[in-house]
């Protein structure tokens, strides 16, 4: 009896975190490099600077070769150049699964794509890639509020379109949360599955826990509204980002591109969550065989003594 009663919180454990998760999964998928650098969208200002004596170009020549440079060893920065004159403020975000050499594969793009795709003398500009995304703007120019709506996709082709069926609309809301609650925990970054439905969520690295979860839910209100039963949905705002996608034949060994996949301040993923949830249960399961062995040794001891 005294093993039974000893071992009861620890096989609790392991049983309720089977039974309460059993579709959960944590650990997010990497994409190839070529998913990695396609375009999600752009964003360029209609005005334009002018620049005869070149100081503007020059800041903003420094400010992507900054942005560059620090991509080979962080996931977020953000950078000042130029003057009081010519001030241009930039950062850049890559998605925390990515390695250091695709940070910097992805961010080493961004220069060439705002300059091509919005012009070299644009006042402010943002380019973003399935894996990073980069915006400058030239100081004193209107910020967006940090909820507002960027950009948004509501569908998909392929694997993630194959229906939900009964009950999908539970699933993806259940998974949203787990996503509002997990970018809060895990400090900006969250991304699972549930029940074959994919969710993930982002916010900007320098974006505080609790102003990240506001966020997030923001654009989780915003795609149960702008997507309504859309089985797969991204939904970017000024400060944060979220994607879903149903899988209706399980996940794929890697997930087609859809959006950032880890905190943008070198946060770990829900990788971590996964481990700690894991490991908690096999020391549960280890402490269980434990005590069972030192029962029966007393039992053992117990028999000896009488012999």
């Amino acid at each position: 009896m005294g093993f039974c009663f000893s071992s009861r919180p620890f096989f609790f454990l392991l049983i309720s975190s089977l039974v309460l998760f059993p579709n959960l999964e944590l650990s997010p998928m990497a994409e190839s490099g070529s998913e990695i650098t396609t375009l999600v969208y752009k964003g360029c200002a209609k005005q334009a600077f002018t620049d005869p004596a070149g100081l503007y170009s020059q800041a903003l020549s420094a400010m992507f070769q900054t942005l560059v440079s620090q991509s080979m060893k962080l996931k977020f920065y953000k950078t000042t150049t130029g003057t009081a004159q010519t001030t241009i403020n930039g950062l850049f975000q890559c998605r925390g699964d990515l390695s250091s050499n695709e940070c910097y594969s992805c961010v080493s793009r961004l220069s060439s794509l705002s300059d091509k795709l919005c012009g070299s003398r644009t006042i402010g500009s943002r380019i973003q890639l399935h894996g990073c995304y980069m915006l400058y703007e030239v100081a004193g120019f209107a910020q967006i509020s940090g909820m507002q709506m960027l950009f948004k996709t509501c569908g998909a082709g392929g694997a993630a379109a194959n229906g939900g069926g009964n009950g999908f609309e539970e699933k993806r809301d259940t998974a949203f949360s787990f996503l509002e609650n997990g970018v809060v925990t895990n400090h900006g970054f969250f991304a699972m599955n549930y029940q074959s439905v994919y969710v993930l969520g982002q916010c900007e690295g320098d974006v505080g826990d609790s102003d990240c979860g506001n966020c997030i839910k923001s654009a989780v209100q915003r795609a149960k509204i702008e997507c309504v039963t859309s089985k797969s949905g991204q939904i970017y705002l000024h400060k944060c980002f979220i994607t879903y996608a149903y899988y209706a034949n399980g996940l794929p060994k890697r997930l087609p591109s859809s959006s950032f996949s880890s905190s943008s301040s070198g946060q770990n993923s829900g990788k971590t969550v996964a481990i700690i949830l894991g490991g908690g249960v096999g020391i549960g399961f280890a402490v269980i065989l434990l005590m069972f062995a030192r029962n029966s040794m007393k039992k053992r001891v117990g028999k000896s003594h009488f012999i």
